[in-house]
């Protein structure tokens, strides 16, 4: 694909003020000139970027892939000359971390805290990953430490030491049907509404096999980012039920008025590891890995 920098600029730029001639105002270039290229752009890609909305220029479906290309691109730039920027000025004592499938981190603080007892001068940062793929981030150097479940093809080239096991279990609102139950048959998910983390988008190459029993046929599945709030709120709104790991969802149990429901007369359970690059780590990064390791490994799953 000829694509480069200038050409995701233009887009980003025309995306975010809607017009072209507001667009060049950004960019210092003509009006004349960015009409140039972005005409140039669609002709080599094949396809509009944009449609007219009335006086704006609003991204069609291929001008927002494309955007969230950009946006992921910038995003590894900017992320970059940070790094770059710590190590010319000797800053280079940091611990990048993700956590798979969660974007909720009760369990954080403590960690911190004692590790910044140990080691007062490094920086944390908590980081999102493309496509909830933290093995691939690890091994490209853009996380040092990564709280995994799914693993893949990849992870014998990663260090993977064993947390905890946690229950996948159904999340409904209190008053549902389901609420009630022992255990959930596969029968029990055919026809219903799924909401689930995007990961699980069949049509995704690689896809995620659906958390629920292989001979369940549900009605409908809506996926969405792999943000935890979004998809409890979809849930306690009536817009359907969910799975996810028993520890992502107790939380919301009080505050949204949830049930917790086990699925399968053994319960469907996965392991998490801690997951780093192979090989001697350096002591900061030590030290966060054992205050890690010290409040996860010995923690048990939360109560409904």
């Amino acid at each position: 694909m000829d694509v480069d920098l200038r050409d995701l600029e233009l887009l980003h730029a025309t995306a975010d003020v809607g017009s072209l001639t507001a667009a060049a105002e950004r960019l210092y270039v003509s009006q004349p000139a960015l009409s140039q290229r972005l005409t140039r752009l669609e002709d080599r890609l094949g396809m509009r970027l944009f449609d007219r909305q009335g006086r704006r220029l609003v991204p069609n479906a291929a001008g927002r892939r494309m955007l969230a290309a950009a946006h992921h691109i910038f995003g590894e730039l900017e992320s970059a000359a940070r790094d770059l920027k710590d190590i010319r000025d000797g800053r280079a004592r940091r611990v990048r971390f993700t956590a798979q499938c969660s974007t909720t981190f009760p369990w954080l603080p403590p960690v911190l805290r004692a590790f910044r007892e140990r080691v007062p001068d490094a920086d944390v940062r908590i980081e999102t990953v493309p496509d909830d793929d933290p093995i691939s981030a690890l091994l490209a150097d853009r996380v040092d430490v990564a709280l995994v479940t799914k693993l893949d093809g990849q992870t014998d080239r990663v260090t993977l030491t064993p947390l905890f096991e946690d229950e996948m279990v159904a999340v409904v609102p209190a008053g549902h049907p389901w609420a009630s139950r022992k255990y959930l048959t596969a029968r029990d998910f055919d026809g219903v509404e799924l909401v689930l983390y995007d990961v699980y988008d069949q049509n995704r190459i690689p896809s995620f096999p659906l958390p629920i029993p292989a001979q369940s046929r549900p009605a409908r599945i809506t996926t969405m980012p792999v943000v935890t709030d979004l998809v409890v709120e979809m849930v306690a709104g009536g817009q359907g039920v969910t799975v996810l790991p028993n520890w992502v969802a107790a939380p919301y149990v009080s505050s949204h008025g949830l049930a917790l429901v086990t699925i399968g007369a053994r319960p469907l359970t996965r392991i998490w590891f801690c997951a780093t690059r192979p090989g001697p780590r350096p002591p900061h990064l030590e030290a966060f890995v054992e205050e890690l390791l010290a409040r996860l490994k010995a923690r048990l799953p939360p109560s409904p």
